[in-house]
């Protein structure tokens, strides 16, 4: 038996698609067959699978522990729950792997899946591998079965273990997504008062999309904070594995800004760690890093590798400006947006700053959202290629670990390929508008020089 993916499917850190178009349960199955393969040949025999809130997630957990039974391996089935809490089931029960059914934060007819392979990322040439096996009928075959574990509740424990926070007024805003009940678990055993929005879970996302990074999914929590006045909001994607924060005014409280309140509790611990961002995020960040002691790491965009990184690097602490946070430092090292929560309470009280002031204390940047723009995937990367060789040429001063990020007297600008997406990702920041706009010029002209324009964006 061989099985061919959609051409689209198979991206850099998951696999992704269109349910009906580009994704269904026959594709589950032949993952289920592959990743089984993979961990059989490993020496495992056990795997941990759950899954989001999406309408199509219960049938595709289906296929896919069917896959994983007929290539051998036990499936244990830990239910419906936010990516982080899959993670953690494959940190501490007896598996060899784990497999989480999400589409993230994509539209409620999108679907995929996130893998960890031996308590390591799963991505790149990993998950082409699946592609190249299913193909060629390349898979074991055998038989086994699979048990329930509720794990929630222990997973919720975990969560607070070691909690030295106070009591603060929070609001949190589940978006209808997995997170939902572990927030109403949590918050009950949290000090301070708390009020939730949308944790019930809901595949239809009917109150707002779950993708926290842009700012118009935040407004019914910037309304309930203003109208409760609580300390700040925290809010969660649909899979609870990327956080949105907004203070007591309202303010957006961005992944790089989330990442220095975190940076300095856990280098005051560990003083001289290096701490990893991702290249969007903010020059202030990684300056901020440097001023507490810390060593910043600028690393590609991408939750597998800075995963990978992490490890190489021993560091407690990393982070994206699209909210993944990593805490290895009194965690697993995954991202978790649930545990990073509970960390900036923690974060406020051992700093004794309310997380409005927190935010206050930052140094006022301008900064453009991240903007995208249409790029045919085959053009993608060679842009790239001709930005950075005619940068080179100029003598411009370039990082470029992910596309190019050049810094000037104004600031600095970023051109990068999405791993994910037929797009051209940019993003710049300036001290005052008159450098922001001179950034922006010499990003148009180089895209106008690859015969593209910036044209419009879809927002941050």
């Amino acid at each position: 038996m061989t099985h061919s993916f959609h051409p689209t499917s198979l991206r850099e850190y998951d696999i992704r698609g269109i349910i009906g178009e580009t994704l269904g349960e026959a594709d589950a199955y032949a993952i289920g067959r592959g990743f089984g393969t993979l961990i059989a040949r490993a020496g495992g025999s056990r795997v941990a699978v759950g899954y989001d809130g999406r309408v199509s997630s219960p049938v595709l957990e289906e296929s896919l522990v069917r896959g994983l039974n007929d290539s051998g391996i036990y499936a244990v089935r830990v239910g419906m729950g936010p990516t982080p809490m899959l993670y953690y089931a494959e940190a501490v029960l007896d598996v060899d792997g784990g497999i989480q059914i999400t589409g993230s934060h994509n539209p409620a007819n999108y679907n995929g899946f996130k893998m960890v392979f031996q308590h390591g990322p799963f991505f790149g040439q990993d998950i082409q591998k699946l592609g190249t096996m299913a193909s060629a009928g390349d898979w074991v075959d055998g038989s086994a079965g699979s048990e329930t574990v509720d794990i929630m509740d222990r997973y919720t424990a975990r969560l607070l273990e070691g909690f030295d926070g106070k009591a603060f007024r929070i609001g949190w805003d589940a978006g209808n997504g997995a997170a939902g009940p572990v927030v109403e678990k949590l918050v009950k055993l949290l000090p301070g008062e708390h009020y939730t929005l949308f944790t019930d879970v809901d595949g239809n996302f009917p109150n707002h999309h779950p993708d926290p990074t842009e700012e118009k999914n935040l407004a019914d929590l910037k309304a309930l904070v203003a109208e409760k006045k609580l300390d700040f909001g925290v809010a969660f994607d649909g899979d609870g594995d990327r956080i949105g924060a907004i203070d007591g005014e309202g303010r957006v409280i961005w992944g790089d800004q989330l990442l220095a309140i975190f940076a300095e509790p856990v280098l005051k611990e560990l003083p001289g760690a290096t701490i990893i961002a991702d290249v969007k995020a903010s020059q202030a960040l990684y300056d901020r890093i440097a001023e507490l002691g810390g060593k910043p790491l600028m690393w590609k965009t991408g939750h597998s590798l800075i995963k990978s990184k992490m490890k190489e690097t021993d560091s407690p602490l990393a982070g994206e400006m699209s909210g993944h946070v990593f805490f290895k430092h009194e965690y697993y090292g995954y991202d978790d947006a649930l545990y990073a929560a509970v960390r900036l309470i923690r974060a406020a009280s051992t700093l004794g700053k309310s997380v409005t002031q927190l935010r206050s204390e930052m140094p006022a940047m301008v900064n453009t959202p991240e903007m995208r723009f249409q790029v045919d995937e085959s053009r993608k990367f060679a842009v790239i290629d001709e930005v950075l060789a005619r940068l080179q040429a100029d003598g411009a001063t370039v990082n470029d670990t992910d596309g190019a990020r050049v810094n000037t007297t104004d600031g600095w600008w970023l051109l990068r390929a999405s791993n994910t997406q037929d797009v051209l990702v940019a993003r710049a920041e300036a001290k005052d508008q008159a450098g922001l706009d001179r950034l922006l010029e010499q990003i148009d002209s180089q895209l106008a020089l690859s015969g593209l324009k910036r044209g419009e964006q879809d927002g941050h």
